[in-house]
C-alpha cells in the first residue's frame, strides 16, 4: 500500500511538473509584442543631433530633462522596446533618427516600454519632403484628376528636355504611367516597412524568438509638403489615409495618434499651415474616429529657450549648438521640444488605449 501511495505520488508530481512546463512554453509561444508604427516626413525622421543630447544630459540647466533616459553617464540601450528605422535596428536608444540625430520616437517608446509588461516593438517609415497628397497618398484616395496629371506631366516634360538641352543629353521623357507611379509610393513603401518587420522579426530581434506581434498603434507626424498646394484637400487624404492603413492591417479601431503641425511655436498660425492644423484636429470629429484618433498639438510644446535664440543663431552659434540643431521647419532641431513631442504622443496613445499614463 506505502508503495502504490508513493508511485500515485510521484505521478503527480510529474504529471504537475509538466503541466507547468507545457504552461511555461504556452504562455512564451502566446507571449504578445505591441508594434508601434511611426510614420510621416522629415520630423517623423527626427531631426535633434545627438551631440546636442549629449552636452544637455549633462548640463546643469537641462540634465534631469533627461536623467530617465541615461544610467552610469550612458544612453540607456532598452532590451525591452526594440525599434526598426530603414536599415537599423536594435534595442531603443539615442541615434535612430536621421543619422546622427533623434526624433520623437526616443521619448515615445520610453512611455510604451514603461508602461507595457511584454515587450515592444517601434517600426519607423519616414522619408523627408513627402507629401500626404502624392507620394503618401493611399490607395482610396484616388489619383488626382486628369487635369490635374497632364499638367504635371507638361511640367515634367519641360524640366527634362530644359535639362537635355543644357547639358547636352537625350534623357527620355516622362509618361503619363511614370506620373502616376509616384503616387502613393511612400505609403506602399511604409506597409512594406511593417510586412518586413512581422515577416522577419525574429531575425531582426532574436529576443521576441516565439512571440506573437500585434498591431497596437499608429502616430502621424508630417505635414509641411502639403502647405504647397495641396493644403485645402489634406482632411480628406488625412481620412483616407487612417481608413486605409486600418483596412490593411485588419484593425478597424487601430488607435491613431496624429501629431499636428506646430514649427510656428509660440507665434500665431496663418495661411497654409493653419489650414492643415485645422485639418488634422478635425479627424477626432470624424465620426468613425471618435475616441480612437487623438491630435496632439506640438506647438504647445515648443522649447521657448530654442525658439528666443533661434532669431540669432548665426551670430551667436556656440550657444546655439547647444540649444538648438536645426531650422525652424525642423523644430530647429530641438531635442527638449522632439522628446516632449514623444512623450505626449505617447500619454495620447495610452489614452486612446484605454490604459492610462
Amino acid at each position: 500500500m506505502k508503495k502504490q501511495t508513493l508511485f500515485i505520488a510521484l505521478v503527480v508530481s510529474i504529471t504537475a511538473s509538466l503541466a507547468t512546463v507545457m504552461a511555461v512554453r504556452a504562455a512564451d509561444a502566446e507571449r504578445s509584442v505591441k508594434v508601434f508604427i511611426l510614420a510621416g516626413q522629415s520630423n517623423m525622421e527626427g531631426k535633434a543631433k545627438n551631440a546636442l543630447l549629449d552636452h544637455q544630459a549633462a548640463a546643469p540647466g537641462t540634465k534631469d530633462l533627461f536623467a530617465h533616459l541615461r544610467k552610469d553617464g550612458q544612453w540607456i540601450v532598452r532590451d525591452d522596446v526594440f525599434i526598426k528605422y530603414l536599415d537599423r535596428s536594435g534595442g531603443l536608444t539615442i541615434g535612430y533618427g536621421s543619422p546622427g540625430r533623434t526624433g520623437m520616437e526616443l521619448e515615445f517608446g520610453t512611455a510604451m516600454g514603461d508602461h507595457f509588461d511584454e515587450p515592444v516593438v517601434l517600426i519607423k517609415a519616414a522619408w523627408g519632403g513627402h507629401s500626404l497628397f502624392k507620394l503618401f497618398r493611399s490607395p482610396s484616395a484616388g489619383l488626382p484628376s486628369d487635369e490635374k496629371l497632364q499638367a504635371e506631366l507638361e511640367q515634367r516634360q519641360q524640366r527634362v528636355k530644359a535639362n537635355n538641352e543644357k547639358h547636352n543629353r537625350n534623357e527620355p521623357l516622362p509618361t503619363i504611367d511614370d506620373i502616376k507611379s509616384a503616387y502613393g509610393s511612400s505609403y506602399r513603401n511604409m506597409m512594406s516597412e511593417v510586412k518586413d518587420v512581422f515577416d522577419n522579426y525574429e531575425t531582426l530581434f532574436p529576443a521576441l524568438k516565439g512571440a506573437k506581434l500585434e498591431a497596437a498603434g499608429f502616430v502621424w507626424f508630417q505635414g509641411w509638403n502639403d502647405m504647397y498646394g495641396a493644403q485645402d484637400e489634406y482632411a480628406s487624404n488625412m481620412e483616407h489615409f487612417i481608413k486605409d492603413v486600418r483596412k490593411e492591417l485588419d484593425a478597424p479601431k487601430l488607435p491613431f495618434v496624429i501629431d499636428v503641425m506646430g514649427q510656428n511655436g509660440s507665434k500665431p498660425t496663418k495661411g497654409a499651415m493653419l489650414t492643415i492644423q485645422q485639418a488634422q484636429i478635425a479627424m477626432e470629429s470624424v465620426p468613425e474616429f471618435k475616441g480612437n484618433v487623438k491630435a496632439v498639438r506640438t506647438d504647445v510644446l515648443v522649447d521657448k529657450a530654442a525658439e528666443e535664440l533661434y532669431p540669432h543663431w548665426r551670430d551667436r552659434f556656440e550657444e546655439w549648438e547647444q540649444t538648438g540643431s536645426d531650422f525652424g521647419y525642423h523644430y530647429m532641431g530641438s531635442a527638449i521640444w522632439f522628446n516632449r513631442i514623444g512623450k505626449a504622443s505617447g500619454d495620447a496613445m495610452l489614452d486612446l488605449m484605454g490604459v492610462g499614463k
